[in-house]
């Protein structure tokens, strides 16, 4: 049922259960049009749960939508009987081996097959047609009342009428026939009624197709063309159909996605005046032809970028909302805008305090400024015991210095002697010194270690976390600190990169705050992130697992199942037994974070 509903609304990309049942309620305007598309959606959903095509595409409505175009088109311009039925049998399936095909052909270059099964499908079915004469031309549009009365009695009927007679300008007049002619309707009612419903369903959507619609409107006025051809020929929809694509579908809306729908819609006029002098030669209509190229080819164009743009960004979690579209992306550029970076943790175990920061006073400074000197401090904020005068007075001293993430020993320096407090060795500028290659331009160093502390050698692997030296006081260093920066390249005296660590816990007196990919400031006091194994274990979420729960509202006890289950694309999720609802979710080994809920939220 759900690929049925869905076929309807993904005609204009919405698996909306009302937008579908208005346009399914539109289709029987033309009562055997109806009938038609009804058919050849059931028997396209049917063969494909038969040859075990993909069962969440089907319930999608991906494969139903262009059979259902091809069933109206023919339902329209013939009349029922047998004969027909056949023919509308086999175009149904012919049009599901093209939608399957091309899916295969295009789709590997993440290319959508839009309305081309549409196309090829009609125009073959339509061409053949021509020989079989036990099939009769419909005169239907003759009698279109008549259909309306058998539908909705004289109510309808007058309804339709007096909206067919409104005294409103060309250019809205021809905006809604335009908005019918998708589904085949060719009258104001239609149009109105999905316009209303485009509303409902997405008003970046609603507000999309009047930009595109009145853009080519515009185009036309300014070249002189003739305008009265848009409406006879029905095929306004391609302006309508291109904007909502390329303004908010395909492509995350924005500033420029508006700004590049208004430059591409002369575009699709030019194609749409071209194409039908050459089609009509054929006796073909071009139906929604120049809509599939000018977005096919801008997609494509976009594949070609070596350089991706935030402005102008394409959708890659398709939820068939532009609303949802916009909110995911812009949530997910908050969220896990550094979701691709490796996780690092803070070199050291306990609370330590930053004594330098970035663009330190000291030492921190020109291609150098991004690093940090960690020092332990005591409740009154003191590094030292005592005076300070030995270095086994400072808490950090002869701490463990740890990897902070895996990686392979690229450099090694040992042998330096710790400084006296207050001394440096300005000839050893780092000290003894490990550098840690993480990836080919992304690696860590350790410095001013203590010496004959480091236990590991150049070429080891090591593990996050791994203790891989002591805290010391060589190399230019006047007390015990660990000095710790990233750097793209794999030498001692390597320049810094601005590159920050994953998650530390930042202590503010009796507050405590999680930050995440973040650079600690001068005089933080942070910690790692410590990892309860107790609830690591229950929130050890893998395929399969369920978690049952006893609550109660309002006095209401009730159970309540859940599911953890993954998709095709290996992303894991929580579904509810009881309601359906889906709530995805990811877990790095240090927090588990939900990313994307679909169902019933209160559930």
């Amino acid at each position: 049922m759900h690929g049925i509903l869905n076929s309807y609304s993904q005609v204009f990309f919405s698996v909306n259960k009302v937008f579908a049942l208005v346009i399914l309620l539109v289709t029987f305007f033309d009562f055997f049009a109806g009938i038609s598309g009804l058919f050849a959606v059931i028997i396209t959903t049917s063969v494909g749960y038969g040859f075990g095509f993909d069962k969440l595409k089907i319930s999608k409505g991906f494969y139903g939508f262009n059979s259902l175009l091809v069933g109206l088109g023919l339902g329209v311009y013939f009349e029922p009987g047998l004969p027909f039925f056949f023919i509308l049998i086999m175009a149904s399936v012919f049009t599901l081996f093209i939608s399957v095909s091309l899916e295969g052909i295009i789709g590997k270059y993440a290319l959508p097959y839009l309305s081309v099964p549409f196309l090829l499908g009609l125009w073959t079915i339509s061409i053949a047609t021509r020989q079989f004469e036990a099939l009769g031309v419909s005169q239907r549009g003759i009698f279109t009342l008549n259909d309306l009365y058998l539908i909705g009695g004289n109510t309808l009927v007058q309804v339709y009428d007096w909206w067919n007679n409104l005294p409103i300008p060309g250019s809205i007049r021809t905006y809604f026939i335009s908005l019918g002619a998708i589904l085949f309707q060719f009258n104001v009612l239609s149009g109105i009624i999905i316009a209303l419903v485009l509303l409902y369903y997405s008003r970046i959507g609603f507000s999309l197709s009047l930009i595109g619609f009145y853009t080519a409107y515009l185009f036309y006025e300014i070249i002189g063309a003739n305008l009265t051809e848009v409406n006879y020929s029905y095929i306004g929809f391609n302006y309508i159909l291109t904007s909502i694509a390329i303004g908010g579908f395909f492509i995350i809306p924005s500033r420029l996605s508006y700004f590049w729908t208004i430059i591409l819609i002369p575009l699709v006029a030019i194609l749409t005046i071209s194409l039908n002098s050459i089609f009509i030669t054929f006796q073909l209509p071009i139906y929604s032809l120049p809509f599939n190229i000018v977005v096919l080819l801008f997609l494509y164009v976009l594949k070609f970028r070596i350089k991706s743009n935030t402005s102008l960004s394409e959708v890659y979690i398709q939820q068939n909302s532009p609303e949802k579209n916009l909110y995911s992306f812009q949530n997910d550029i908050i969220r896990f805008r550094h979701k691709l970076k490796i996780p690092f943790k803070l070199p050291f175990w306990g609370t330590w305090f930053v004594s330098q920061a970035h663009d330190g006073e000291h030492t921190h400074k020109g291609d150098w400024k991004h690093a940090w000197d960690f020092i332990v401090g005591d409740e009154n904020e003191k590094q030292f015991k005592g005076e300070g005068d030995y270095l086994e007075d400072y808490y950090c001293y002869n701490k463990d210095a740890l990897s902070p993430a895996d990686g392979t020993v690229e450099e090694i320096i040992d042998g330096i002697e710790d400084n006296i407090i207050g001394d440096i060795d300005m000839v050893h500028n780092w000290g003894n010194t490990i550098v840690i290659k993480h990836t080919d331009f992304l690696l860590s160093k350790l410095s001013h270690l203590k010496p004959g502390s480091i236990k590991v050698n150049k070429g080891d692997k090591v593990r996050s976390g791994q203790a891989i030296a002591k805290t010391g006081n060589s190399g230019r260093s006047p007390y015990p600190h660990i000095h710790f920066q990233f750097q793209a390249m794999p030498y001692i005296g390597s320049k810094t990169i601005d590159y920050p660590f994953s998650y530390y816990i930042l202590a503010d007196g009796k507050n405590y705050s999680l930050k995440s990919f973040e650079n600690p400031r001068l005089n933080d006091k942070i910690s790692n992130i410590e990892v309860n194994p107790v609830l690591k274990n229950a929130f050890h979420l893998i395929p399969g697992k369920k978690l049952s729960f006893e609550v109660k509202d309002s006095g209401i006890r009730e159970i309540v199942n859940w599911e953890v289950d993954a998709d095709v694309y290996n992303n894991s999720f929580i579904q509810c037994e009881n309601s359906g609802s889906i709530a995805y979710f990811e877990s790095d080994g240090n927090l588990l974070y939900f990313k994307h809920f679909e169902g019933n939220r209160s559930s």
